[in-house]
């Protein structure tokens, strides 16, 4: 990843960092701290290209609530900022460093702590892999939804802070709908418990739904209830390849209005599909201007049933070529063409991949946009994304060897006309990675300033003094 010159101009240092530190030491000694310069360096960026945070002074490791409660606290009577981290692999800045401040890596609370399949519930503390929850909750003949294509490394606790989606939430939503309940450690060190176990529950206010995507703005979450399904049906799976990406665009809007409900239903364009059968070799038909990957997991035999129909609508729409898996290895070697593409284009250059959101009659009007983008700025752009709920990763490519600065000028204009594209047709400039850092100035434009000054009203009740993540989504 190239580094450049950070986001913004740093602040200047801010609060007691030295007498934080000894205090940690004192009254929290069982805190494990990285201090040591070079092992900071690290945790000054998340995986988004370009961008770069200050340097943490520290990165503390809790084990427990009570752990982070007292950090909180003794970070507000040091008045030093804290930012909350899960594993990194947040791709809008909002686990970056801020110069100075208190990093709290939640990684050594990995404990899945109950698996209720009575309830169809599960218990997990923040800093588990949502493929470790997902393997250890399927053990039980239960599955757990949220399903980001970094699932193999992401944690529970980053999903929640940004509310990921994933291959999976066209058919079962994004994390906020699995979350049931929450613990959590507020800015004055208070720790609430919200939520539980009950399906229904209307009590006060929902803050649950609050919190979850708040990147770590408004509380510190250390536990969760997540909501869990019976296993579902084996998966029947297809690629279907077509001509344009204005054909593959027409063919989501038509599954759409057909009613049919994929569990999975993924894009890749020309670009992606030559990356991804670079680097993996899986022998795609490169020729094609877009592919679409369309599964059913419906019960009673009804998968088949349902990639019938959806071939008869990507046929409609022009497909070229209809590819259905034969088993199950199959559906999985399908499956991970879409699940790589990320890396897939950073094997090509510095990728930098964007999140969308439009509705999805309108998926094949933003990816026209895109190509006409890509042309006018002359940056290659690998197009794909979750097209069956209108969410796509448009992520820019461009040359390892081009002067950085011109490279970000280049890639600056583009992204404006990116999000001005999405708005302009009815989108959002964010649908799963969150604002963060990287579009915190275009939040006002999406959201208008009389909502965003509800949103600076909820944080000032709930963190005044600007402890939690200062300066990211807000």
């Amino acid at each position: 990843m190239h580094d450049v010159a950070p986001a913004e101009p740093a602040a200047p240092v801010r609060g007691d960092g030295p007498g934080l530190l000894r205090a940690i030491g004192t009254r929290l000694p069982d805190v494990r701290l990285i201090t040591d310069r070079s092992d900071l360096e690290p945790y000054r960026r998340d995986e988004t290209a370009y961008l770069r945070g200050g340097l943490p002074l520290a990165v503390a490791l809790p084990a427990s609530t009570a752990e982070v409660a007292g950090l909180v606290r003794l970070c507000a009577a040091h008045d030093v900022p804290i930012v909350p981290r899960g594993a990194g692999t947040g791709l809008s800045g909002g686990a970056v460093g801020i110069e100075g401040a208190l990093t709290i890596s939640f990684m050594r609370m990995d404990r899945i702590l109950e698996i209720d399949a009575g309830n169809l519930t599960v218990t997990t503390q923040p800093g588990v892999i949502n493929a470790t929850l997902k393997q250890a909750v399927a053990e039980h003949g239960l599955f757990y939804a949220p399903d980001p294509a970094s699932y193999a490394m992401c944690s529970i606790g980053g999903n929640l802070g940004t509310n990921a989606g994933g291959l999976c939430c066209v058919k079962y939503g994004v994390t906020r709908d699995a979350a049931l309940g929450l613990e959590v450690v507020m800015a004055d060190g208070a720790v609430l418990r919200l939520g539980g176990k009950n399906v229904k529950d209307v009590a006060g206010y929902g803050l649950i739904p609050l919190l979850v995507g708040s990147q770590g703005t408004l509380g510190l979450i250390t536990e969760a209830t997540l909501r869990l399904l019976p296993a579902p049906a084996p998966r029947a799976t297809l690629l279907s390849f077509f001509p344009s990406l204005v054909a593959a665009g027409e063919a989501v809007a038509g599954l759409t209005a057909a009613g049919l409900r994929p569990v999975t239903l993924e894009l890749l364009d020309r670009t992606t599909i030559r990356a991804v059968d670079d680097a993996f070799g899986l022998g795609l038909d490169r020729d094609a201007a877009a592919m679409l990957l369309v599964e059913s997991d419906a019960a009673g035999g009804g998968a088949d049933s349902e990639l019938d129909a959806a071939v008869a609508v990507c046929e409609a729409a022009g497909s070229t070529f209809v590819l259905r898996a034969a088993d199950a290895q199959e559906a999985d070697w399908l499956r991970e063409a879409r699940r790589r593409a990320h890396y897939a284009l950073e094997q090509q250059g510095v990728a930098r991949m964007e999140d969308i959101g439009v509705p999805r009659s309108r998926v094949p009007d933003m990816l026209a946009e895109i190509e006409r983008i890509g042309e006018r700025h002359r940056i290659r752009i690998g197009a794909f994304g979750h097209a069956g709920d209108g969410n796509l990763h448009p992520t820019f490519v461009l040359p390892r060897d081009e002067d950085e600065e011109a490279a970000v000028a280049r890639l600056e204009a583009a992204r404006v006309d990116l999000f001005e594209a999405a708005l302009a047709l009815g989108g959002t400039v964010t649908a799963e990675h969150g604002i963060g850092l990287a579009k915190r100035a275009w939040l006002p434009r999406q959201r208008g300033e009389a909502a965003v000054e509800v949103m600076r009203s909820i944080k000032r009740a709930l963190d005044p003094r600007d402890l939690l993540n200062p300066g990211r989504v807000l």
